[in-house]
């Protein structure tokens, strides 16, 4: 006597999966492809954005410390009827010489950072591979801006002595015999600020990062 046996058909239930009127196709699976290819492209936008704000970063203060370090210039000046020979050069005061090192630190800081980020940009890994990386170059964004805030602020208060004089005393405004070696400490103080700027935004980029991931 035989018996019927049927056996158990097997079921697989695929996700539901949609055909749209433009032929595309919906469902979770395409979902979830299309948020992870979304992910990567905002990280790699992000990932750009660190290395361009580096590169400007770089750029300014280059251009602080070539500035500065051009800054020199002899004229004569009339003191009380006498004409005087004046020589300037920016080596001359601590604080113009606290400006360059200070610019020349950045520069290497931001030059290393900027071949770090885009070796790694090239190769599509993160910027930023980790946590402890972030935090070290956040530490070192924070440094060095309120070093070039420092800086800036400590230049721009002799910068100001040479184009006002001293009051009540016969000593004049150097800057009118001087004006290129005052132009060019000017334009250098300015891309100080620029540059601590840019400094200032690559902290907060990091600070983004680390509360992201």
């Amino acid at each position: 006597m035989v018996h019927d046996q049927k056996t158990p058909e097997a079921a697989v239930q695929l996700p539901e999966m949609k055909v749209l009127e433009n032929g595309t196709m919906s469902g979770p699976l395409v979902g979830e492809e299309l948020r992870i290819h979304l992910s990567v492209g905002v990280r790699r936008k992000v990932d750009l954005a660190q290395v361009i704000v580096r590169l400007l970063c770089m750029v300014t203060s280059v251009l602080a410390l070539l500035f500065m370090v051009t800054a020199k210039e002899a004229n004569t000046v009339l003191i009380y009827g006498f004409q005087l020979p004046v020589y300037s050069k920016w080596s001359f005061s601590e604080s113009f010489e606290y400006l360059v090192g200070v610019a020349a630190a950045v520069a290497a800081h931001s030059l290393l950072q900027l071949l770090i980020g885009t070796s790694r940009l090239l190769k599509r890994s993160p910027v930023i591979p980790s946590r402890n990386y972030a935090w070290l170059i956040f530490a070192g964004d924070q440094v060095f801006a309120y070093a070039m805030m420092s800086a800036g602020s400590a230049a721009s208060g002799v910068t100001n002595l040479n184009r006002t004089g001293i009051r009540h005393t016969a000593l004049p405004n150097f800057c009118k015999p001087l004006h290129i070696f005052c132009d060019h400490v000017a334009i250098s103080i300015a891309f100080t600020f620029f540059s601590c700027f840019w400094l200032a935004t690559s902290a907060v980029q990091d600070v983004i990062w680390l509360s992201r991931n």
